[in-house]
């Protein structure tokens, strides 16, 4: 892991086309604002571990059914 200090109004650059600014720092929470380009997704890491999550689950129960459907045809 990559730790950094900036002060408000200072950026990183990453993979030159994704840029990251700090906008505001207030007790224990910092603002940031990302400037990427459109096809670019980024989120919340407790939302992407959830999308994560529900993902493995959809396609364990595909296998399930996957997996049913063989014992049938036996």
């Amino acid at each position: 892991m990559l730790f950094l200090t900036r002060k408000i109004g200072e950026s990183v650059v990453i993979n030159d086309n994704i840029e990251v600014t700090i906008v505001e720092v207030r007790g224990r929470s910092i603002k940031l604002g990302f400037d990427f380009p459109p096809d670019v997704t980024v989120l919340r890491r407790e939302l992407y571990d959830k999308i994560q999550d529900e993902n493995r689950a959809a396609a364990g129960a595909a296998a399930d059914l996957l997996i049913g459907s063989e014992d049938k045809t036996d």
